[in-house]
């Protein structure tokens, strides 16, 4: 366990993510004082330029409750949207004023889920990302609450702020909330232990993870936080998950929170974000021996492995391809519209590009846009 800690220790480009109830009082708006906390601890753990911190910050739509007259989160989309526009500037005024007393300058980044799983898009949030931590800057990102749909919404930090880790090839990915780590039972409730790391999902099997936060001014749970822990450790990345309170003690090694072990390799960028972060605009029924060369043979989708197609969705969306019995198996980039792939049903290339040209003598899903969902 020391040496795992030491890794975290030595982590040289850090995501730290923080959940709304860290940073505000229970009746909403933003809680100076805490804001500071947190902004001292980061501003020290980066000094030296050594190590490179990026920021996903909950708390916009929390932060508008208050100034808005709000008493709760509203649960209308408009609303929420409302309190976002008037949060977001309070949320990084604040940032930018605590981290000026340390003269360090902090960029603005707001994404969508849709941004991500599109090639340019991802290419460019890359590179801003990049340049601004060449540059000195400390990104704070957040969801961009205010234009976002039901349909392309993160629907938490969480899962963000792992996605954001891979995206920018973080070291170490630290989860920051009310509650100092996973524990094996209800933590209000005697005999309950911490759980210090957790080396795979197998750990976790026999444990009831709860999903209400305290404050309620959040979306996300420990349900969301275990997920985001997951799917950063699954692309390499080793996580941390403890109290904001604690957050010094986290990023400097300590034995705080609940520490997952890197369970899988890092992958090309675009897929992690295409499985966890893209919302299917239609689906493609596979025969079964496409099902076994994509999932199996990790083979490009042709479309003579086409069985049906649902959906309206035009090329270069996210689809969902299915087996025989509506299971979900991959998921990938479609290089047609919908209207087309009723002509190519069943067919061969070779027969289509001698019929109808030779743009339609190519994959329905290359196999580099294609992700294979694991149960």
């Amino acid at each position: 366990m020391a040496g795992a800690r030491q890794t975290v220790g030595e982590a040289r480009r850090i995501v730290v993510k923080v959940g709304s109830s860290s940073l505000t009082t229970a009746a909403g708006g933003l809680d100076a004082d805490r804001v500071d906390a947190l902004v001292d601890v980061l501003a020290k753990t980066r000094s030296g330029g050594e190590r490179e911190i990026v920021l996903v910050s909950s708390g916009a739509i929390a932060a508008g409750l208050a100034p808005l007259g709000l008493r709760r989160r509203p649960r209308d989309l408009a609303r929420q949207q409302a309190a976002a526009s008037v949060g977001q500037g309070l949320l990084v005024a604040r940032y930018t004023a605590s981290f000026a007393r340390y003269g360090v300058r902090v960029g603005q980044v707001l994404l969508t889920s849709d941004d991500m799983s599109r090639r340019a898009h991802h290419r460019n949030a890359s590179r801003t990302l990049d340049k601004l931590l060449a540059m000195g800057a400390l990104p704070v990102v957040n969801e961009n609450d205010t234009v976002a749909t039901d349909e392309i919404r993160f629907g938490d930090n969480d899962r963000l702020a792992a996605l954001v880790a891979h995206l920018v090839r973080a070291d170490l990915l630290v989860l920051l909330s009310d509650v100092d780590g996973v524990y094996d039972g209800d933590p209000s409730r005697p005999g309950t232990s911490r759980i210090a790391e957790v080396r795979g999902p197998g750990d976790l099997a026999h444990v009831e993870i709860g999903s209400a936060g305290k404050a309620g001014v959040g979306t996300g749970g420990m349900v969301t936080k275990v997920e985001a822990a997951r799917i950063a450790a699954a692309a390499g990345i080793q996580v941390v998950l403890t109290s904001a309170v604690h957050a010094a003690e986290a990023l400097g090694g300590g034995d705080t929170g609940t520490y997952f072990h890197p369970t899988g390799r890092r992958s090309a960028d675009r897929l992690l974000w295409l499985q966890h972060a893209s919302t299917p605009q239609g689906s493609l029924t596979l025969d079964d021996g496409a099902v076994r060369a994509v999932v199996e043979g990790r083979k490009s989708l042709l479309p003579a492995g086409i069985a049906g197609v649902e959906g309206d969705f035009s090329a270069g969306d996210p689809v969902e391809l299915r087996d025989r019995e509506g299971r979900a198996v991959a998921r990938g980039l479609v290089n047609f519209d919908a209207k087309e792939i009723p002509l190519l049903v069943g067919r061969s290339t070779r027969e289509l590009a001698r019929e109808l040209g030779p743009g339609y003598e190519r994959e329905v899903v290359h196999r580099d846009d294609l992700v294979v969902l694991h149960p």
